[in-house]
């Protein structure tokens, strides 16, 4: 894999390189940016196969370079399997792995860079955790939020997109904005309308639902805050919260990405998910 917590994909390739061992490496990975795959590919592994891989495809790429064992043939190794069940928590976590990587590969052609991604943050937030939240974000001076409902097939939440102030003419600048007329809450609509619909649209497609998404709207400004938990304070007394934290290299740029799944979508999600997983 790739993105990993302490050490990364590519930080583990470079160490069997550095090391001298021999490994045979495959990378498996919802990072699918062209720069993703030229990197490990440099760094010595034998293949790239992308989440959530095909079951043929492996077979073939195994057969291909020769590590297939042929049927018939006894594995100079056995390892004796046991059926370890995965919680809602972490295949969720994969789930949203693969969308925010097939976002960054969007973004990357976008705007022209390498997208690094972290390990997304899935966590049961109470309303009055996530109230502090939407409030820090919509009333600092530094930030900039946009807000985005999403609802489909019994799943209905938020997507929060924040911004720091300082970084917002780099960006314009990757943009290559050319006319005046083209305000920054512009570009910034624009920006997280292609991010956080790739996202969604991964998600949904992961586990067979389609999402209508509303129009993406500035919080504090476009958005109240206040409004957006009254309308859904029923709904928000539990929050499913993804934290996705998107940088990217050789710049001093960083957006956040808080998706917010209703306390009545988790029964739907998990539902979905043991249909995934089995």
């Amino acid at each position: 894999d790739l993105t990993m917590p302490e050490m990364d994909g590519y930080q583990v390739l470079s160490a069997l390189r550095a090391e001298g061992l021999k490994a045979q490496v495959i990378v498996i990975s919802g990072d699918v940016q062209e720069q993703a795959v030229h990197r490990v590919l440099e760094l010595g592994a034998l293949a790239f196969l992308k989440k959530p891989f095909d079951e043929n495809e492996l077979r073939q790429t195994l057969s291909q370079l020769g590590l297939l064992t042929q049927p018939g043939q006894t594995p100079p190794q056995t390892r004796s399997l046991t059926n370890t069940a995965i919680s809602f928590h972490d295949a969720f976590r994969e789930t949203v792995n693969v969308a925010i990587g097939q976002a960054a590969a969007l973004i990357a052609n976008v705007l022209g860079v390498f997208v690094q991604l972290p390990v997304p943050n899935v966590n049961i937030l109470e309303v009055g955790e996530l109230h502090m939240a939407l409030n820090d974000a919509g009333s600092s001076q530094q930030l900039t939020a946009i807000c985005q409902g999403f609802i489909g097939s019994g799943i209905a939440g938020e997507a929060l997109l924040i911004f720091h102030e300082s970084e917002i003419a780099d960006i314009a600048q990757l943009m290559q904005r050319q006319s005046s007329d083209y305000s920054d809450l512009e570009m910034l609509l624009d920006l997280s309308s292609v991010l956080i619909g790739a996202c969604l649209s991964s998600i949904a497609e992961q586990i067979d639902v389609v999402f209508s998404q509303g129009h993406p709207q500035i919080l504090g400004q476009h958005a109240a805050i206040e409004e957006l938990i009254h309308v859904n304070r029923k709904h928000w007394k539990k929050t499913l919260a993804v934290e996705i934290s998107y940088s990217l290299e050789g710049h001093d740029i960083r957006f956040d990405l808080l998706l917010l799944f209703t306390e009545d979508s988790i029964e739907r999600l998990t539902q979905k998910l043991t249909y995934l997983m089995t």
